[in-house]
């Protein structure tokens, strides 16, 4: 089964972020705004035990930080993709770093950035358009993240939590 771990903000971020997710995220039904710590991956159901396992140890080893969005962002010229930009503070870095070591699948596909997606799959003209206008705006969130999820991906594409492990 493919497996992932996210972040979710506040429902007020959540809601700030699918204010533009339902116009230009056909990703907007699958899985609600989130941050991704650890891209998805593949375990089997005897490998599930002991990945909560060290994901509980993870979430003992961290402490809540702060998270905070000033601004948008993208991944374009690669994608355009859009997205809410998340201040790279050391605890979430850290935490992405612990997700990927120890007897976790380490496989990473890119380089973590941590954001919030709110527009992807555009058009260039979509693109260029959208991102001028929100480039524009000034975002001003700040919240203490304290627990992450460990998601699943159900056969329709759309992920659920598995279960959620509080930090210390």
């Amino acid at each position: 089964m493919k497996y992932g771990v996210a972040i979710f903000p506040s429902k007020k971020m959540q809601d700030e972020a699918n204010s533009y997710r339902k116009r230009y995220d056909p990703h907007y039904a699958l899985i609600p705004p989130h941050i991704t710590v650890k891209e998805p991956f593949v375990l089997e159901d005897k490998e599930l035990e002991a990945t909560i396992s060290e994901l509980r140890e993870i979430a003992k080893s961290t402490e809540p930080f702060p998270l905070s969005v000033r601004k948008v962002s993208s991944f374009s010229p690669v994608t355009n993709t859009i997205y809410l930009k998340v201040e790279p503070v050391d605890e979430l870095l850290k935490l992405n770093e612990k997700l990927h070591s120890g007897n976790l699948p380490n496989e990473q596909t890119y380089a973590f950035v941590p954001h919030i997606t709110i527009a992807q799959k555009l058009s260039d003209d979509e693109f260029s358009d959208v991102f001028g206008s929100l480039k524009m705006q000034s975002f001003d969130m700040e919240e203490t993240i304290d627990r992450f999820q460990l998601m699943y991906q159900l056969e329709n594409g759309a992920w659920t939590v598995y279960e959620t492990f509080t930090f210390k």
